[in-house]
């Protein structure tokens, strides 16, 4: 037990489950080269806790009372990154080993190495300190173990194991102080809460509803990767639905809030959950799943919106009031989650496919079957079918008759079609002709 600080429980080697063969060659590598080199060495964090779930870990992290410097010195296969907070990569071809100096606590007038906002964000973090004050500088208490390479045992701060067998996300410290530190942490709650099974603890959710809005202000670069781990990971659905309670959702997707903040039971909505649950379902799959589709999907009724109003204000046809809108909306998505081109350009082709799907039901959709972005454009169509039912969920069956047929049945479908139908697309709204204002006429003469 700490005198001053977290409390602190050392378990030894007979008293916990993990075993050197359950972590990787290279993190073991790294581990015994900076404690034969005099430094303390400790795998920390989701790598220990995960084991000892039963889990396989995803990441291997280090932490030493080396600094950043001393690894690069010890390492020929290392490279310093991080401005925020410096951590040193050792590369072993596709596996990097995360090795971070033990982080102490801020002095109120170094300023050279510490830097907070206004609202107490971190915004420059290179303080090193003792394993002690590492500890207290993590987010929550099941990230607060320790296991020493030097003995074998595992250092619990906080009572993180207690926790851990408690099954209970719990914050270390002051947690509106914590949030305000890191805005994120309230993402990084909602994560491990599903990812792990855990409740979070009562204290520490109580602050989320109220501090929400500050995810407004992290850099959109960064929430695009937190985005990945919370929507990418099979827990999609999940994610969404406490995002949703805490308040969460809004601040990283306002165009598609407000839509449905607008009608909670509306497309908007219907299509989010379906994007979740098809997402989900992938995963579980084994399939690929894409942040184009993904973004193409969730974003498509905020860019059917936005294309409507421009086409009433500026009269342009729809089909030319939509590729006006794809560079709104995407821009405006861009201001909070930073998405790369490689993705947000395929999102905008599978918008664009969308208006060219309603109108070729015939000898067209030869060609358009051929399409390289087909396929990811037909799937959102028949979400939209699900979504809107009526005349785009005819469109979005007629196309799966289609793209499920043979060569053969693919043409006596084009033909049935064709027989006594256009292949206008009939959901889109027309533009009314303008009438001729009638001709004066004279008044009669009294």
């Amino acid at each position: 037990m700490q005198e001053d600080g977290l409390r602190l429980d050392i378990i030894s080697r007979d008293g916990h489950s993990i075993s050197r063969r359950q972590i990787s060659e290279n993190a073991l590598k790294v581990l015994y080269r900076l404690n034969k080199s005099g430094y303390k060495a400790y795998l920390v964090g989701g790598g220990v806790r995960d084991i000892l779930l039963g889990l396989q870990p995803k990441d291997f992290d280090v932490v030493t009372n080396a600094t950043p410097e001393d690894i690069k010195k010890l390492f020929r296969n290392c490279r310093l990154v991080g401005r925020r907070f410096r951590l040193a990569h050792i590369v072993f071809g596709r596996d990097v080993i995360e090795v971070a100096t033990f982080r102490g606590h801020h002095s109120e007038t170094d300023d050279k190495v510490s830097k907070s906002n206004a609202e107490g964000r971190l915004l420059r973090d290179n303080v090193y300190g003792e394993i002690d004050e590492d500890a207290e500088r993590r987010d929550f208490t099941i990230n607060a173990l320790y296991y020493d390479i030097s003995d074998y045992s595992i250092r619990s701060y906080g009572g993180g194991i207690s926790d851990l067998n408690a099954r209970t996300i719990k914050l270390i410290g002051d947690p509106e102080t914590r949030y305000r530190e890191d805005p994120v942490r309230m993402l990084r709650a909602v994560r491990f809460a599903t990812k792990l099974d855990m409740q979070i603890d009562a204290t520490t959710a109580e602050p989320i509803k109220t501090l929400a809005p500050l995810l407004s202000d992290i850099p959109a670069a960064r929430m695009y990767e937190e985005v990945l781990k919370l929507f990418f990971a099979g827990k999609a659905e999940e994610n969404y639905q406490m995002m949703q309670h805490f308040g969460l959702f809004a601040p990283l997707f306002p165009q598609v809030s407000a839509l449905i903040s607008e009608s909670p039971k509306g497309h908007a909505a219907k299509m989010l959950q379906a994007v979740m649950r098809n997402t989900d379902l992938r995963v579980s799959q084994d399939k690929p799943v894409t942040p184009a589709f993904f973004y193409a999907a969730i974003l498509w009724y905020p860019l059917k919106q936005r294309a409507d109003d421009i086409a009433i204000e500026s009269g342009l046809t729809l089909y030319d009031a939509h590729v006006a809108a794809m560079g709104d909306v995407m821009e405006q998505q861009c201001r909070t989650i930073s998405i790369p081109r490689r993705f947000s350009t395929p999102a905008k082709d599978i918008w664009q496919l969308q208006l060219r799907l309603e109108r070729s039901q015939g000898t067209r959709a030869f060609k358009m079957i051929e399409n390289p972005k087909f396929r990811a454009a037909y799937d959102l169509l028949l979400l939209r079918g699900e979504v809107e039912s009526g005349n785009i969920a005819k469109i979005a069956d007629w196309w799966k008759s289609f793209v499920e047929a043979d060569e053969t049945e693919r043409g006596e479908i084009v033909k049935s079609s064709s027989k006594g139908s256009n292949s206008r697309n009939r959901n889109a709204p027309q533009r009314k002709r303008r009438r001729k204002p009638a001709a004066k006429t004279k008044p009669a003469a009294e």
